[in-house]
C-alpha cells in the first residue's frame, strides 16, 4: 500500500512580484465567501515556517482569481475556529481503532 502524501501547493505573488509557495490545508464556505487556510510550504527557503497558518478570502477581480488575508479579527477568530476544529476532527477519525 502506498501512503505517500503529495500536498496540494499554491503559489501566491506580492505587490513586488515575489512568489511564494503555500500548501493548501483546507477551505471553508462560510456566508456565500469561500476562505483558505494556508501553510508556507516546508520545501520552500522564502517563509519562514514555524507552524503559522494564514488565512486568506478568496475572491475574483477583473475575471482573475485573488487571495486577500482576513483582516477582521473578529472574523479570522472565527474562520481559525472552524478550520482548527475541522483539523482536529480529520486526525482523530484517523485515530480511532478499527474493528
Amino acid at each position: 500500500m502506498n501512503n505517500e502524501y503529495e500536498a496540494d501547493l499554491i503559489t501566491l505573488t506580492d505587490d513586488e512580484g515575489t512568489e511564494y509557495e503555500f500548501e493548501i490545508l483546507d477551505t471553508v464556505e462560510l456566508d456565500d465567501k469561500v476562505y483558505y487556510a494556508l501553510m508556507p510550504n516546508f520545501e520552500s527557503d522564502d517563509v519562514e515556517n514555524d507552524g503559522t497558518y494564514y488565512i486568506f478570502e478568496a475572491f475574483e477581480e477583473d475575471g482573475e482569481p485573488q487571495l486577500a488575508e482576513v483582516e477582521d479579527e473578529e472574523l479570522l477568530d472565527k474562520l481559525a475556529d472552524i478550520f482548527e476544529t475541522r483539523y482536529s476532527e480529520m486526525f482523530e477519525d484517523e485515530e480511532e481503532p478499527q474493528e
